[in-house]
């Protein structure tokens, strides 16, 4: 499934469009997208949000913006 809305709520507050997931697999693995110069904690931090939110284990983060995809592909755990 592409762009999955990720909805949340907080309290009151309905956040029921303020995230929405690249790619999740098998509703297991999240994969975060990008497309950058140089990842940045930002990045990082975005992937590990989703995957506590959804209370997921695995999450790959993947920058299409190099030379070489096998070095940019970084995976990101969750309590493992």
């Amino acid at each position: 499934m592409l762009a999955l809305p990720l909805t949340m709520q907080y309290q009151d507050i309905d956040f029921s469009v303020g995230y929405r997931l690249d790619l999740l697999i098998e509703d297991k693995v999240i994969i975060e997208i990008k497309s950058v110069d140089t990842l940045m904690d930002i990045h990082f931090k975005q992937l590990l949000t989703y995957l506590k939110l959804l209370d997921k284990k695995l999450g790959l983060l993947i920058n299409f913006n190099t030379v070489s995809l096998d070095k940019s592909i970084i995976r990101i755990v969750n309590k493992l």
